[in-house]
């Protein structure tokens, strides 16, 4: 099976400071990736590099059978950044409005949406478990209802791989774990590839079939049992609470 996502020898330097170097790795289709590593370690680099924001140093993103991410068409890969979920907190619409904004491009400049359209709105509303406030403006949503309001717009377009930086930051602890509920059913009943860059690996090693540590310049994956493992440990001992599985190794 070709992989989704295949990052080869890859290399990347902001000018002089080098991030990483010759990191690869392969998600395939169905997974549901979290990856790790400290602030400054490159994370969302990568990211901006599988969407081909940026140009490496060496080595190559390659998606969907071996294309660049500058070839694909639009809707292949959804992207939220790490603002993403807040950043419409204050915008004067309604939560079917915003999602609708995400099918622009299928619905026509000065177009009206068709019942298609609707019809696609109300289906990832109704994915997200937010169906029953399209009529509710979108500043009047908790954080964690608007996270799933900005999931279910990208989900409109009906992506191949879905990129989440730092879903889960400055939300409650109820809202965290309804998330990952989500996002781990949307995964395995629907089939949507994630990857998600996450400090939160106590609550993601739950969900995730893989988990990926980006630092200090390298990439390994780490076994799932492993970081289990280490995070029974730091449960146990609560003097041990300042490492990390990414650290642990």
């Amino acid at each position: 099976m070709s992989p989704i996502v295949d990052v080869c020898d890859l290399s990347f330097s902001y000018g002089e400071q080098p991030i990483f170097s010759k990191i690869g790795f392969s998600i395939y289709k169905g997974d549901f990736v979290a990856i790790i590593g400290t602030n400054g370690s490159g994370k969302s680099t990568l990211f901006r590099l599988m969407l081909g924001e940026l140009v490496p140093t060496a080595g190559y993103v390659r998606l969907f059978e071996g294309r660049p991410p500058v070839s694909l068409g639009r809707g292949a890969v959804a992207y939220l950044p790490q603002n993403g979920f807040s950043a419409s907190r204050d915008f004067p619409a309604t939560v079917e409005e915003i999602v609708m904004a995400n099918l622009y491009s299928q619905v026509g400049f000065l177009r009206f949406p068709k019942k298609e359209h609707r019809e696609r709105v109300r289906e990832v509303l109704s994915q997200a478990g937010m169906a029953k406030y399209a009529k509710r403006l979108i500043g009047s949503l908790s954080g964690g209802q608007r996270q799933r309001v900005m999931l279910a717009g990208v989900l409109a377009g009906d992506p191949k791989l879905l990129l989440l930086d730092e879903p889960t930051s400055s939300v409650d602890s109820q809202a965290v774990q309804s998330l990952f509920e989500m996002l781990s059913r949307l995964n395995v009943e629907l089939g949507v590839t994630v990857a998600m860059i996450t400090h939160d690996i106590s609550n993601a090693v739950e969900y995730v079939s893989r988990i990926l540590c980006l630092e200090r310049g390298s990439l390994i994956e780490l076994d799932k049992s492993e970081v289990y493992e280490e995070l029974s440990h730091r449960h146990a001992h609560p003097a041990s609470e300042d490492r990390t599985p990414e650290k642990a190794r």
